[in-house]
């Protein structure tokens, strides 16, 4: 067998009764979060542009779009992808030479799983080996490094997931595989610099190619089938080498992701944290900071703190505020809190936080990035004008490992995101289908979706609530 092949047996054979409890409630937990992040994005500009080019290029509608409409399973799973992609308030999945969205995987799952009419325990299994195949690639083969997206290993991961919600047999799941993985290994310049939309549309790219994989193998069409190992296939010209047993893994890996608490970069997470925490101290004001100090991990230094992917100091647009370290602190710190509401345009532009932005100073740490990815610190020190220095320290937050979110959170976050879009009614009916989603149809889920309105109630329309 080839890699590629034992990949596809591992995905083939996976099913629902593999998740342990606890995977299967976090998962539901995954889907419910990935799903209010969508709904909060429905008004976002470049959403709205997608939306108007794919009803240009119409489609065979079998496959929902979140707030109404449907088209084909390929260009539904780049629109819903980009939905959840858009806000970057996502999970996230730590590895030491690698960071990725595993939830970016839903939008795929889902237009794949809709179009066969699958069961919602079909589409958790299908999503569960994307989550599996999608964490352990980036644990065993990173591609940062060598500068490469983490989308490029989230390709295999969408083409398994796809092809498993097809009910794809093992052959053709393996071709389809072979084929995202070989036509999608993507440039770090994604995220490096001045960023672009593409920063969010880059996964809902693979989401796209990689359910038209798993749509041509299903009508025979085969893929390189030594991918991994072949001359100058993964290994050879993009990875390095890597052992991986796909016959020893099981579906758990999801209990290894973390949630987002903040509307940030991942690795912000807890500098975000300590940044609420001192604005909370007694005696602080934000009108009266002279310096911010932060002495962190260096992942995040080097992401979004101003290292080796550039300056983050130049900050115009929402993707260039959300991958910025210290427009991050800075706002926190201004407004106590980071929503989609703080990345209004004319908030980010704003003379205080711009102008406060330009005091934080970053340095990375060895010892605390000894302790990464296990752990997330953070050493934060505000100094006031007179010379009164707040201090925080952070480990990890609400979400990460040590921390997991439970049902009740995620609902809370889940509400506080689609409300300006919905009414109770409708959320009740949304969280309720995933709460059962192993014992309903994908297909009640999207059809739930479909009700979504695409515009906030005027009651929300000024963002207020965030």
């Amino acid at each position: 067998m080839t890699e590629v092949q034992d990949l596809a047996r591992f995905v083939g054979r996976a099913r629902i009764e593999d998740l342990s409890a606890e995977a299967l409630e976090q998962l539901k937990i995954r889907v419910l979060d990935t799903l209010g992040v969508a709904i909060g994005a429905l008004d976002a500009e470049p959403i709205a542009a997608i939306r108007g080019l794919l009803a240009d290029l119409d489609g065979t509608p079998t496959a929902t779009l979140i707030g109404g409409g449907a088209t084909s399973p390929e260009r539904a799973a780049f629109f819903n992808s980009a939905l959840s992609r858009y806000l970057d308030f996502m999970d996230s999945y730590l590895a030491p030479g690698e960071t990725n969205h595993p939830s970016d995987n839903l939008g795929a799952v889902l237009a794949a799983a809709e179009s066969v009419d699958a069961t919602g325990a079909e589409f958790l299994t299908a999503l569960a080996v994307a989550y599996q195949v999608h964490t352990r690639l980036s644990d065993e083969a990173p591609v940062r490094a060598r500068g490469f997206d983490h989308t490029t290993q989230g390709a295999f991961a969408v083409a398994a997931g796809a092809a498993k919600a097809l009910r794809l047999p093992e052959k053709q799941i393996a071709n389809a595989v072979a084929i995202a993985g070989t036509a999608n290994v993507a440039l770090r310049v994604t995220r490096t610099g001045n960023l672009s939309h593409w920063k969010g549309l880059a996964y809902p790219h693979v989401s796209q190619t990689g359910t038209f994989a798993a749509l041509l193998a299903g009508r025979g069409i085969t893929g390189p089938e030594a991918v991994f190992e072949g001359n100058k296939g993964f290994k050879d010209s993009v990875s390095g080498p890597f052992e991986l047993d796909w016959s020893q893994e099981d579906l758990e890996r999801v209990r290894r992701t973390i949630v987002k608490k903040h509307n940030a970069e991942i690795h912000s997470q807890s500098a975000l944290d300590a940044a609420q925490d001192i604005r909370a101290q007694d005696g602080f004001t934000s009108r009266a900071i002279a310096q911010i100090r932060l002495t962190t991990f260096d992942v995040a230094h080097s992401i979004i703190g101003g290292g080796e992917e550039g300056d983050k100091r130049l900050v115009r647009t929402k993707e260039e505020a959300d991958h910025s370290l210290p427009w991050m602190l800075a706002v926190v710190l201004l407004d106590g809190r980071l929503t989609p509401e703080q990345y209004a345009p004319e908030r980010i532009v704003a003379a205080d936080v711009q102008g406060l932005m330009t005091r934080v100073v970053i340095t990375p740490s060895d010892e605390l990035s000894a302790r990464f990815p296990a752990h997330m610190p953070a050493d934060l020190e505000v100094e006031l004008a007179d010379g009164t220095v707040f201090r925080s320290s952070q480990d990890s937050y609400h979400g990460f490992h040590d921390d997991p979110l439970d049902w009740e959170a995620a609902r809370a976050k889940f509400d506080a995101l689609a409300s300006p879009f919905t009414d109770a009614a409708l959320r009740d009916e949304i969280a309720g289908i995933v709460r059962e989603l192993d014992r309903r149809s994908t297909r009640e889920l999207t059809a739930a979706l479909a009700r979504v309105p695409r515009t906030r109630s005027s009651a929300h329309s000024a963002g207020g609530a965030h």
